[in-house]
């Protein structure tokens, strides 16, 4: 049977065209600097997002903590949302590799404001507690299924840091869904933050890797950072390749995953499972469920694949990888359990 994989956008397959770029790319030394795919992919990337450099690490967790590792020394500390990725689904690397405390913020969408952070920056003139030195946003939101920042609200949140000398990084795992769901530039919103990380094996469809982007110093302190995870590049413009097709060509087809997650929101809404389709606004559909492990076991019986998201919440991603027809199907699958169980 083929299964409909609606767990995450994490398991889209890379595209025919990346396969055949990946099997042509010139490849050289990335920790000498000779590999001219990647350096091409690191230049296309820090132009976007109107930086001065970037640099290609293995994984978004593995771009998130060596922006921490690079912004933030041990025993200081950072503040981000309580469900933020970097604090709940990174292996406490945080704590483990940069000696940095976390101070979370619970927020009922995911999204920091002002009012919320400035309340919990740690006073400079207070040598018991330790220094604020980072936020941390997470953009578009995972746990709060997709939800990303307005400008104003980017705008707000840097103009703190700049007020307290606290250094902004975007977790920008899915910045790309943002960007498309806003109708704006990459650089419209890099210019609020200090740095950011984007993942290119997300929606975007790359087999592997992510990007940090910031300035150049900054930078070369994450790739000090990156070699002591034991991420430094050798022959990597096989992957480049694939990334360079991710962030140039992908963002395109972004928005039909958008739609495609509102109509199956929709269709869930019409048969009278509970969810807020307001906030449906990037490719994640979260269900409100009693059962929602069980509703996970029926669905894979049926060919779908979903995941259990939390207590009492089923999710479902949209991405490249799933078509019209892949809805379709999926609604029809849920209207038949529904009926036949109550589930």
């Amino acid at each position: 049977m083929n299964m409909i994989d609606l767990r995450s956008d994490t398991v889209t397959m890379p595209t025919e065209k990346m396969r055949l770029a990946m099997a042509s790319a010139q490849v050289g030394d990335d920790f000498y600097g000779e590999d001219p795919t990647i350096n091409l992919l690191e230049n296309t990337v820090a132009e976007a997002c109107g930086m001065e450099a970037a640099v290609f690490t293995a994984s978004g967790t593995m771009g998130n903590q060596a922006a921490v590792m690079a912004h933030v020394g041990r025993g200081e500390e950072i503040i981000c949302e309580e469900m933020a990725h970097i604090f709940m689904y990174e292996g406490g690397g945080t704590a483990g590799l940069s000696g940095a405390q976390t101070r979370t913020i619970k927020c009922a969408d995911g999204i920091l404001t002002p009012e919320l952070v400035e309340g919990r920056i740690r006073p400079l003139t207070d040598q018991h507690q330790p220094f604020t030195r980072l936020i941390c946003l997470e953009n578009t939101h995972n746990f709060s299924g997709g939800n990303y920042y307005s400008i104003e609200q980017l705008r707000a949140v840097s103009a703190l840091g700049k007020k307290h000398n606290i250094k902004v990084h975007m977790d920008g795992a899915r910045v790309m869904n943002a960007t498309v769901a806003l109708g704006v530039k990459l650089s419209e919103l890099t210019a609020l933050v200090d740095s950011i990380s984007i993942c290119l094996s997300k929606g975007l469809g790359a087999p592997v890797g992510a990007m940090v982007a910031g300035a150049a110093e900054f930078i070369a302190r994450v790739r000090r950072a990156r070699k002591c995870m034991g991420g430094g590049m050798r022959q990597a413009g096989v992957l480049a390749a694939a990334g360079l097709i991710a962030f140039n060509e992908m963002p395109d087809v972004l928005a039909d995953d958008h739609r495609r997650a509102k109509e199956l929101a929709q269709g869930c809404s019409d048969m009278g499972f509970e969810l807020d389709l307001d906030k449906v606004k990037t490719n994640m559909v979260i269900v409100e469920l009693k059962e929602p492990e069980k509703m996970s076991a029926l669905l894979k019986d049926e060919g779908v694949l979903a995941n259990r998201f939390g207590a009492g919440r089923l999710r479902m991603v949209t991405h490249y990888d799933i078509q019209d027809k892949d809805i379709d199907y999926t609604l029809e699958k849920l209207k038949k359990i529904k009926k036949a169980t109550g589930v």
